[in-house]
């Protein structure tokens, strides 16, 4: 507190109530081609309906992306918290209003807020509108616009879209005209309608559909009503599912702003036509592994994203060794699962363990932060209406998810009662015994048909090679949800003094969550020490503070003996328990 320079009565706070928080355990992360929806960044995807609609256009998954799509669909249905990202490949571009322009590609909307394009647009090269991503999808959308300049003719104007044609008044309730704004300010014809359509059916399966309507929008780029902006660039960036607006409609081949000339506050169009604007060239470019790296490269940093259950799809070897390398070990808080090639289980007729042996060497890594599977599953796509190979990172992740819902990250995903895998039909293959004890040893999760009990993730090991309590899944999530626990509320502990109470205070602060942990059957005993032995003189003088936490971790039952021994009838059991 400050000293005070006359008398008086100063009153302050000191809050010594920080506890240690709770922490995310069951956030997916997953980066991947899709047909539609936000590319180059992170959207968080709670369930498999808004996966659909925002990354599929809304119909399901498309002949290239169906891996990918049913990986993540797999984890949400266990959990329901998935960080995606859509990656595009260079070559992928935004359907366009005009045929002679160039290629544009608007990955996202902060790229089109970025670029600039919501305040002086693209030129002439794209037209007015652009589908808002990238993709061919974009090509099955029209765009029609009616202007207060025809509104005489509204009554029996109509519009086409998909050989459906409409009355534009059985659209909107009334024709265009000036809005109030504009009229205050002594303007006029400032508004239109705008109409989007699903011209070629790629959204709904159904041409000619009405997607979206946008009544009595602004040419004024500063009209507000309600406190909201009805300029029609910034009305359609914030609402719009569909479309982004560049440039004005160019009816006579002159770069004229939107479709109006000013004549003092007086708004009028240049021309009294009314427009149908259908998107074309968009493209699909699925890109390359590095493309896909880009796309985890979002991740990679913890203090921006808060991730735990990295999902890897069908990627090949060069895809997962840079997951592992870049995300799972260089943030170390979260963890990688990882299935072997489908060319290694499906179809190999009773070659399997030994594709999945040289798989392994050729990804040549070792580590706690790994889970590795041992096949795909075979599952019903009911947007496509057959049947898929799907790889199971998906679901071994989503089980992690699960169990972090019924019990805690520190329990087995495994076995019966936790580990059942969702939505299979069968696997591509089902290890026997021998099988079974070969990849375990090689740090592979078995997945298992049991006759009666379904298919079952039965094994919960990581990928590490040396012997270790770190071998285990539960152990290193356990270790997982403790680190960044505990190094959250550390941080509370940054700039204040290396002292006996700020040490204390840590030792008081760490032990009663550990104490919850050790209630709930995560650990079976543990020690904090924080004090002189190791805060020495020159910790304190190097300006660092050294806590220590010492952990027993619970341990799940790998392996079971039962023993079963027969005894005379006259036997006292007190003479032969322990013998046998």
């Amino acid at each position: 507190m400050a000293f005070q320079i006359s008398p008086g009565v100063n009153v302050s706070e000191v809050d010594l109530t920080t506890i240690i928080p709770s922490v995310l355990s069951t956030a997916g992360a997953f980066a991947g081609y899709f047909p539609w929806g936000p590319a180059q960044k992170i959207t968080q995807v709670p369930d498999e309906i808004t996966l659909v609609n925002t990354f599929t256009g809304g119909l399901g998954p498309d002949s290239n992306s169906y891996i990918q799509f049913f990986t993540t669909a797999s984890f949400l249905a266990y959990g329901n918290n998935l960080n995606l990202v859509r990656t595009i490949g260079a070559n992928s571009f935004n359907a366009q209003a005009n045929t002679n322009g160039v290629g544009i590609q608007v990955a996202n909307k902060d790229i089109y807020f970025a670029n600039g394009y919501l305040q002086s647009g693209h030129g002439n090269l794209n037209g007015a509108f652009i589908s808002k991503y990238a993709g061919v999808f974009g090509n099955s959308i029209q765009v029609d616009t009616f202007d207060s300049s025809v509104s005489a003719t509204f009554a029996s104007a109509t519009f086409t879209s998909g050989g459906v044609t409409r009355n534009w008044n059985t659209v909107v309730t009334s024709a265009p005209g000036t809005s109030s704004y504009v009229s205050t300010l002594g303007g006029s014809n400032d508004e239109f309608h705008i109409v989007v359509t699903d011209a070629g059916g790629l959204f709904t399966g159904v041409k000619g559909t009405i997607l979206e309507v946008w009544p009595f929008v602004s040419k004024a780029y500063d009209a507000v009503q309600n406190g909201a902006s009805t300029y029609y660039k910034q009305f359609i960036f914030d609402n719009s599912k569909y479309i982004l607006a560049m440039d004005p409609v160019d009816y006579a081949n002159t770069r004229t702003t939107w479709g109006l000339t000013a004549a003092g506050t007086t708004y009028t169009r240049t021309s009294v036509a009314n427009t149908t604007i259908a998107l074309t060239l968009g493209t699909d470019d699925v890109g390359t592994d590095a493309t896909i790296q880009n796309g985890y490269s979002l991740f990679a940093n913890k203090e921006y994203v808060d991730i735990s259950l990295v999902l890897t799809g069908g990627y090949d070897t060069t895809v997962q060794q840079y997951v592992i390398d870049n995300i799972a070990n260089y943030r170390a808080d979260c963890v990688a699962f990882i299935s072997p090639p489908q060319t290694s289980v499906v179809n190999q007729a009773g070659s399997e363990a030994s594709n999945i042996t040289t798989w392994l060497g050729t990804l040549a890594r070792s580590s706690s932060y790994v889970v590795v599977d041992s096949g795909w599953k075979y599952m019903y796509d009911k947007y496509n209406n057959v049947y898929r190979w799907i790889p199971l990172n998906g679901d071994i992740a989503g089980l992690c998810a699960y169990t972090d819902e019924i019990r805690d990250p520190w329990w087995s995903p495994a076995g019966l009662n936790r580990g059942n895998i969702k939505n299979a039909i069968k696997l591509a293959w089902n290890p026997a015994k021998s099988y079974r004890d070969t990849l375990y040893a090689a740090g592979v999760n078995p997945v298992i048909s049991l006759p009666g009990n379904g298919i079952v993730l039965f094994g919960d090991k990581t990928l590490q090679a040396k012997p270790s309590a770190f071998d285990r899944i539960n152990v290193r999530r356990l270790f997982l949800v403790l680190e960044k626990a505990i190094s959250k509320a550390a941080q509370y502990s940054l700039f204040e003094f290396n002292d006996d109470f700020t040490r204390a205070q840590f030792v008081a602060l760490v032990t009663p969550f550990l104490r919850e942990v050790q209630g709930r059957r995560g650990i079976t005993d543990f020690k904090v020490v924080c004090d002189t032995t190791n805060n020495t003189p020159y910790i304190i003088d190097s300006n660092q503070f050294v806590g220590d936490i010492y952990i027993k971790p619970a341990r799940s039952i790998n392996f079971i003996q039962l023993n079963f021994v027969a005894v005379g009838t006259g036997v006292d059991f007190s003479t032969v328990v322990g013998a046998a």
